[in-house]
């Protein structure tokens, strides 16, 4: 599976509106556009989300993900992507350490759930390579205002480096639109998680298909 994360890498960010969890149309809408871009991976993003309502919405996208033979992916809570059969749980820096997430997985029965985590500088990236990560999100590699409290920008260089340093593979997020997406690709990055750009475009399947064109026209 992670052989194929390659390409565009789809996010289903609620925001501050956690109810779509609990609308199936709503929720089903929004993400069946963004797999008919046929992303690498398709990940809930749900940021404050009680339990019961990201479990909600995590099975309805899972079964959807199912269906369209894209990886599904849970983002921050390992609890639900456990629950819910997820592929694929997304961390940060302030959730459950890697070693601790890969005990539960494994305790849990599911040592096939991919495990990735967020990073924003080379050591962090090299930390969590070390302990465990079968992927990473590395950035912000532009200016983004899909995250509250943004960490500094990383660049484009500082991508290069951390995709040549690293053995998982890497993928770009922050601040990545249509026009960057392709520099992205050059600089090695596995895939590219695009949120706003994608988003608030007039036809969110093509730009999804833009991104994943990049990679695909990008040697790797």
């Amino acid at each position: 599976m992670l052989a194929a994360m390659r390409g565009y890498y789809g996010i289903v960010d609620v925001g501050a509106d956690a109810r779509i969890l609990g609308d199936g149309a709503a929720l089903v809408a929004r993400a069946s556009g963004l797999l008919a871009a046929g992303p690498c991976c398709l990940q809930l993003r749900a940021k404050g989300a009680a339990a019961g309502l990201l479990r909600e919405g995590a099975a309805r996208l899972g079964e959807l993900c199912a269906r369209a033979g894209v990886p599904f992916c849970v983002n921050d809570r390992l609890d639900v992507a456990l629950t819910v059969g997820a592929d694929v749980v997304h961390l940060g820096q302030e959730d459950l350490p890697l070693e601790d997430a890969r005990r539960v997985r494994d305790l849990a029965g599911a040592r096939d759930l991919i495990i990735g985590f967020s990073t924003h500088n080379r050591a962090q990236a090299q930390a969590a390579v070390a302990a465990g990560a079968d992927y990473i999100a590395f950035g912000p590699v532009f200016g983004t205002a899909s995250k509250a409290n943004p960490d500094p920008i990383v660049g484009l260089d500082e991508l290069a480096a951390v995709c040549a340093a690293v053995a998982v593979p890497v993928v770009a997020i922050g601040g990545i639109t249509l026009e960057t997406a392709p520099a992205v690709a050059r600089a090695g990055a596995a895939a590219a998680a695009v949120i706003a750009a994608v988003d608030r475009a007039a036809d969110p399947t093509w730009a999804g298909r833009q991104v994943a064109a990049a990679f695909a026209r990008a040697p790797g």
